[in-house]
């Protein structure tokens, strides 16, 4: 292991995308995920902001992966015209999903915590705005044909790094943001906290 990976962590979700970023950045980590209620943590949230229930969803994720290393807990929600979506449950769902987002604003919350011992130590969030092109049926259902079930495990239905680049005329944010967790601010804490080097 190299000096640059440190000394590893552990990522508590078996999403690919965060993997994949935990990869191409050279830090050390085992994927385990996390068993946490997520739907209940909403409904005890309701009223709070999207990012709070973000921070709070990715605080839970690293807290429920008790373990002596540093655990990452990461989680995204999406908001479009005050309403938050959580990933589909259904084709049926999705392409619901897919309608309303037609034509509209999309806002990323993304949000990432650190904890070790079952202690969290950092959290930390950010956003993107994405601007949907208007759908058409046609499209959203080769989309879906192509994509599904993917993208059932993504909210907002789309993965960026695939067809999901497709849905977008524009989008103003940092990229791993998009792709699902602040990964610089993750960065700057690990080395704050030890894990990587400084």
């Amino acid at each position: 292991m190299s000096a640059l990976a440190g000394s590893g962590i552990v990522l508590a979700s078996n999403s690919s995308s965060r993997k994949a970023m935990l990869e191409a950045a050279g830090v050390a980590f085992e994927a385990r995920g996390a068993d946490v209620d997520e739907r209940a943590l909403e409904a005890e949230m309701a009223g709070a902001e999207p990012a709070e229930i973000a921070q709070a969803l990715a605080a839970a994720k690293a807290a429920a992966v008790s373990n002596e290393r540093m655990v990452l807990g990461s989680d995204s929600l999406v908001e479009v015209d005050g309403r938050r979506f959580d990933k589909p449950a259904s084709r049926e769902q999705a392409a619901e999903h897919l309608r309303f987002f037609s034509g509209k604003v999309m806002t990323l919350h993304s949000a990432a915590a650190l904890a070790k011992d079952g202690q969290i130590v950092w959290v930390g969030s950010d956003f993107a705005r994405l601007r949907v092109r208007e759908l058409s049926e046609r499209f959203i259902e080769a989309y879906l044909d192509a994509e599904w079930p993917e993208v059932s495990y993504c909210v907002g239905v789309f993965r960026i790094e695939g067809p999901g680049v497709q849905l977008f005329e524009s989008i103003m944010g940092d990229q791993f943001t998009v792709l699902g967790m602040p990964l610089l601010q993750v960065l700057d804490a690990l080395r704050e906290e030890g894990v990587l080097a400084s």
